[in-house]
């Protein structure tokens, strides 16, 4: 019986100090989700959304589009959102929020280049 307590113990200590240092690892884990700066949001191109080919809902505040709306279009995947709800998730976040593509820089130096 005793032997059985000893074990208990030891996996009780074992759990709580890998605890503590799992909470350690999870403090000093750099923060991967970088958003954009003002100057990238600015190079993304904007439109109105009655221009929108793909979809009429922002996926960020989950509301309709409307043609008088100005939207803002994520280069390489070419989904649209409202400029304000697009430039709150991509200065957290430099993903889209749809299908979660990368905003690589070399998206803004070719959005730059492009005649469009």
């Amino acid at each position: 019986m005793s032997a059985v307590f000893l074990v208990y113990i030891c996996l009780l200590w074992y759990a709580a100090s890998n605890g503590a240092n799992q909470e350690l690892r999870l403090a000093e884990k750099p923060t991967s989700g970088k958003g954009l700066s003002a100057a990238e949001l600015e190079k993304l191109p904007k439109m109105t959304g009655k221009d929108l080919v793909m979809g009429s809902e922002c996926a960020v505040c989950l509301d309709n589009i409307a043609d008088d709306h100005q939207v803002r279009l994520v280069p390489g995947c070419n989904h649209g959102f409202h400029i304000q709800c697009a430039d709150t998730w991509l200065s957290k976040n430099s993903v889209c929020p749809v299908c979660r593509g990368k905003l690589h820089p070399e998206l803004f130096d070719s959005s730059e280049a492009s005649p469009c």
